[in-house]
């Protein structure tokens, strides 16, 4: 199950998508557990931006029909929060995971601008912790408005201009939320990416229980889980197909099978998601299916596995 990725050697193809796996409140809940059956064969961490964010007020979450809508507007602490204090305790924690080959850190980033991005790259860089950026393009350009990432022209311009100032590997995670994914997955390998992940969340909107107001404080949200599984398939095939570089998917994973349907269509890692919340170990569950080497709890369908916790995983 061993994996090559963009120069990582990684113990199997799954890892987190960002944002959906908090490893510090894990490892409070979970302890030595979590550190000998570490759910991902790399972590990501969740987006980091240049200034410290509060996030979107409440109400942040709404359960969809086979989803979840999240409006929680990236809160974290800043880039230099992040480097004085998240990234110390991430990289120790890590340090700790008795994995072999060790698990490493992929730093998710996002910025407004070209000039806001080569900061965070910058920043990165320098750092040793940090063994791979992916680089969050569904930010709203401050002077078009729209997101960086919706635009083939505009992504290419950008990705170029800032990928020299990162010589570590960099990953595109692309929004789904354009017309073309794959062309804007080519414009990204052609601006200088190291690979591309897909998909984020679909934006969708909470209805308001008899209001006109929508239900979420940020008004609208992103759709998450099952509900977008067959959209991340038709999106990461298509980008596969236009691209040579390495693909991470994502959407909607809860079994092996939904992760090999994704890596039949041309991915090379999958990332788990919403599953987390539910099974905190879906990553190990997952990770072992595909190997054939865990046993289905007797409650498992292939569409909704039973779950299992970091204590009893085997």
């Amino acid at each position: 199950m061993s994996v090559s990725f963009c120069g990582l050697q990684l113990a199997h193809p799954v890892i987190n998508a960002s944002g959906t796996f908090d490893l510090l409140a894990a490892n409070t809940a979970f302890g030595e557990s979590l550190r000998e059956r570490f759910p991902f064969a790399a972590f990501v961490s969740k987006t980091i931006t240049l200034e410290p964010r509060k996030g979107n007020p409440p109400p942040r979450l709404w359960e969809a029909p086979a989803g979840l809508l999240n409006s929680i507007g990236l809160p974290n602490k800043g880039l230099q929060g992040y480097l004085a204090n998240d990234l110390p305790a991430i990289s120790e924690l890590l340090g700790k995971v008795r994995a072999q080959p060790p698990v490493p850190l992929i730093t998710n980033v996002m910025g407004s601008t070209a000039a806001e991005i080569a900061q965070l790259l910058n920043a990165c860089e320098q750092r040793e912790e940090i063994s791979a950026v992916e680089l969050n393009v569904s930010c709203p350009n401050v002077k078009t408005g729209l997101d960086i990432g919706a635009d083939p022209v505009q992504l290419e311009v950008v990705v170029r201009e800032v990928r020299p100032h990162l010589s570590k590997p960099l990953i595109v995670k692309l929004t789904p939320n354009t017309a073309d994914v794959a062309a804007c997955a080519l414009a990204a390998q052609e601006g200088g990416a190291d690979a591309i992940s897909l998909i984020n969340t679909l934006r969708a909107m909470a209805p308001g229980g008899g209001s006109p107001k929508p239900w979420l404080g940020g008004g609208t949200g992103g759709l998450s889980g099952p509900a977008i599984r067959p959209v991340a398939l038709a999106q990461v095939a298509a980008a596969a197909r236009r691209v040579s570089i390495p693909v991470v998917g994502m959407g909607g994973v809860q079994s092996a099978k939904h992760a090999q349907d994704l890596l039949d269509v041309g991915a090379t890692l999958v990332a788990v998601g919403t599953e987390s919340f539910r099974d905190p170990s879906a990553g190990s569950r997952i990770a072992h299916e595909l190997s054939g080497a865990a046993e289905t709890p007797a409650n498992a369908t292939p569409d909704h596995p039973g779950a299992s916790t970091l204590l009893n995983l085997k």
